[in-house]
C-alpha cells in the first residue's frame, strides 16, 4: 500500500487479460489449492489401488508424504500470520519505556480483546465500572495490559 508505483504495476497485471482478472492473492493461493485437490485424487488412487499391490505401498507412501507437506504448509501460513499480527501490535504499542522486543520468532498472539476496568469506592461497599477500557493481549510466554493513549 505505501510503494504507489507497485500499485499502478499490480493493477495493469492484475486488469491484463492473461491474468483473467484474477488478483495477486488468488494467484498466491493456487498452489495451496492444488495440493489439497492432489490429497484427494490420491485418496482416490488409494481406493482403486488392489492392496498388498506395489502400487498400493507407492500411493501410500505418496499420500503420506503429501500430509507432511500439507501439515507444513498450514503450520508456516499460521507461523506468518502470528508474525504479521505481532507487526501490527508493534506499530500500536507504545512503550513508556523498552520494556521487551515484542515480535520474536518464538511469541505468538494467544488472545487478545477489551477489558472494562472495574473501581471498588471505599465510601461505598458496591463496584463502580469506569468507562476507561483496558486491552489483554495474551501471548505464549508473557500477558501484556495496555490502555488508549489519553
Amino acid at each position: 500500500n505505501g510503494n504507489a508505483g507497485f500499485q499502478q504495476v499490480l493493477e495493469r497485471l492484475e486488469s491484463d487479460p492473461v491474468c483473467q482478472r484474477l488478483s495477486l492473492k488468488s494467484f498466491l493461493i493456487l498452489p495451496f489449492q492444488r495440493i489439497t485437490r492432489l490429497k484427494l485424487l490420491l485418496q482416490n488412487i488409494l481406493k482403486r489401488t488392489r492392496p498388498g499391490s506395489e502400487e498400493e505401498v507407492q500411493a501410500t507412501q505418496a499420500y503420506d508424504a503429501l500430509e507432511k507437506l500439507i501439515k507444513d504448509c498450514n503450520e508456516n501460513v499460521q507461523r506468518m500470520k502470528s508474525t504479521e499480527e505481532l507487526i501490527y501490535l508493534s506499530q500500536k504499542i507504545e512503550f513508556e519505556c523498552k520494556i521487551f522486543p515484542l515480535i520474536s520468532q518464538s511469541r505468538r498472539l494467544v488472545k487478545c480483546g477489551e477489558l472494562m476496568a472495574l473501581d471498588f469506592n471505599n465510601a461505598s461497599p458496591k463496584w463502580k465500572v469506569t468507562t476507561r477500557p483496558i486491552y489483554l493481549h495474551l501471548f505464549n510466554d508473557c500477558l501484556l495490559l495496555s490502555r488508549p493513549k489519553e
